[in-house]
């Protein structure tokens, strides 16, 4: 009888054919994944973004939680704004998850395969250097994204529109910092994506792992449903500082040299939070972060191991 650890049997692809293909599906699996839980991070945007306004004394209207901000994007701006920026969101996966999956994977398989002591250590490592390169890669329409997030929220204020299309969100943002901008709010963007990627890369791998070698449980959709579980969750909790300060950084205005008029810098951003309205701003959305990581990781890892299998693939 077959091992529970037994891996589905790669086909006679080439190295690079395999590269490719995992880089294709994970793609794929983050797109899927994206689209499901896109509404999801739009409230999340929101409801950070208006912590930030109740610190500087902007109250126009009584604090909303994520329903209420939900059922006000629907009612005022419509259903469909609920995926206002989805198209940067899927290209930034077209960097962000094909190089996160691949450097890690491929790294785990030459020099974490000898299953001797610090192998959690090292897995740790890998999950956030890959992570923090994919990031740093994309970086630019991630800067996009957040910024059609905020668009719809913008013409509400009576505020001037400031995005209508990626391309020409990137020409704007070119204009007013020059290729540098197009990194702006980069270090928090590569800080939550390393610790994003050491729960969630890192986690779904260890926990996935443990599961088939204590259970009697298979590789199969159950298993890959438990670890994605556990590292959805664990994504949530190290993430959720660095994206509200990602989000507030990303989104505050520039001047006319494109530098941030409320914040100097990450580190600055992060100490006038943390004085301003204390260390639980730092999980400011908390429950929309988790509530998208949660069925983002479910839906992205079981699509991705399924597109794997029937690739002909094998398991993660």
């Amino acid at each position: 009888m077959a091992s529970s650890m037994t891996r589905i049997q790669t086909t006679s692809y080439s190295k690079f054919e395999d590269f490719q293909y995992k880089y294709f599906l994970s793609i794929c699996a983050a797109s899927i994944a994206e689209t499901v839980t896109y509404p999801l991070d739009i409230v999340k945007t929101r409801l950070q973004v208006q912590g930030e306004d109740l610190a500087r004394g902007i109250r126009t209207k009584k604090p909303k939680g994520f329903f209420s901000i939900a059922m006000g994007i629907i009612r005022k701006e419509g259903v469909v704004q609920l995926w206002r920026g989805i198209p940067p969101a899927i290209y930034r996966h077209f960097i962000y998850s094909g190089c996160r999956m691949t450097i890690y994977e491929g790294v785990r398989d030459v020099y974490l395969a000898d299953q001797k002591s610090n192998q959690v250590l090292k897995s740790l490592c890998v999950g956030v250097f890959a992570g923090g390169l994919g990031q740093f890669l994309a970086s630019p329409v991630d800067l996009v994204k957040v910024r059609m997030q905020m668009e719809g929220r913008r013409l509400l204020q009576g505020l001037p529109p400031r995005v209508t299309s990626t391309s020409q969100a990137l020409r704007d943002i070119i204009k007013e910092g020059g290729v540098r901008g197009l990194w702006k709010g980069w270090a928090p963007n590569v800080y939550r994506a390393a610790l994003v990627n050491l729960g969630d890369l890192t986690t779904y791998d260890r926990a996935k792992r443990f599961i088939l070698a204590n259970t009697t449980l298979e590789d199969n959709y159950v298993s890959h449903s438990l670890a994605s579980c556990c590292s959805g969750f664990v994504a949530a909790i190290l993430g959720t500082p660095a994206d509200v300060i990602r989000t507030r950084v990303m989104n505050q205005p520039t001047d006319e040299r494109g530098a941030g008029t409320l914040y100097k810098s990450s580190t600055d951003c992060l100490v006038k939070t943390f004085r301003k309205e204390g260390f639980f701003a730092l999980y400011k959305g908390f429950f929309p972060i988790w509530a998208r990581m949660a069925p983002w990781s479910f839906t992205f890892w079981v699509s991705y191991e399924e597109l794997r299998r029937i690739a002909g693939v094998k398991s993660f």
